[in-house]
């Protein structure tokens, strides 16, 4: 469900599940699991994160939510935080090449990377308040870093954005009219020419606030899945999904 490759001295790794990337329980362990491989590796250099096609990730896969139920959102919304924490922790570099769409859990994705970059005609956005779902600690804070006074509008507007206002919004760094991959790969190379220790103490402490805000949060997140799970909450993912459906 995800691809890893080199480029010179930067890995590349490509999200590759379906047509639109969408998050379920599967992809978001494997994506966990190998960052998390990648920074115990002993250079964890710099990493490119992108999207299989053209999109980046629509976000969380709401329809297998709304088959499988509380059962399965119990395990989505740790796995969601799990994925999140590992990618804004990995110690090196890392470079979203936000190819297309980064809807909601795809968004916060993108945040949890030191750099954004994208096309000018992707949408990225944090859009869980429209759908009626809350958001799990770690993407909230996530968000929250990435955005900084843009936070509040963002998270409770839920809206996308598009082309320059992704930048003043926080959620791009750059956005590039061209070859995005090979400007992922120059930026991730140049962050990856910076002493690794330095890079990995300054990232650690930039980033240890947010994280002690995540760690301390566990009851924050227990009532998470059980307003995913509710009833009324699978019911308005299952509205939202219908509607999904007659649009398409």
């Amino acid at each position: 469900m995800i691809e890893i490759h080199a480029v010179q001295s930067v890995r590349v790794l490509t999200l590759s599940s379906g047509s639109v990337n969408a998050l379920d329980v599967d992809l978001l362990e494997e994506v966990a699991l190998a960052v998390r491989d990648l920074a115990r590796s002993d250079d964890a250099g710099a990493l490119v994160v992108t999207g299989a096609g053209r999109v980046f990730s629509a976000g969380v896969d709401l329809k297998r939510a709304v088959a499988e139920g509380s059962d399965y959102t119990d395990r989505l919304v740790p796995a969601l935080s799990e994925a999140f924490e590992a990618l804004f922790t990995y110690p090196g570099p890392t470079v979203a090449a936000v190819n297309g769409a980064a809807i909601a859990g795809g968004c916060v994705l993108a945040c949890a990377c030191d750099r954004r970059l994208i096309t000018p005609e992707a949408q990225i956005g944090v859009t869980e308040v429209h759908v009626g779902v809350p958001l799990p600690v770690a993407a909230l804070e996530v968000v929250r870093y990435a955005c900084g006074d843009h936070a509040d509008v963002v998270l409770l507007g839920g809206r996308t954005y598009s082309g320059a206002e992704t930048i003043a919004a926080g959620l791009a760094h750059r956005v590039v009219d061209g070859d995005l991959m090979a400007m992922a790969v120059a930026e991730a190379t140049e962050l990856g020419g910076i002493p690794a220790d330095a890079y990995r103490h300054t990232k650690g402490q930039l980033r240890a606030p947010t994280m002690a805000r995540i760690r301390e949060s566990a009851d924050i997140d227990d009532e998470v899945r059980r307003m995913w799970g509710s009833a009324e909450t699978q019911q308005r993912l299952a509205q939202y999904v219908e509607r999904l459906r007659r649009r398409d």
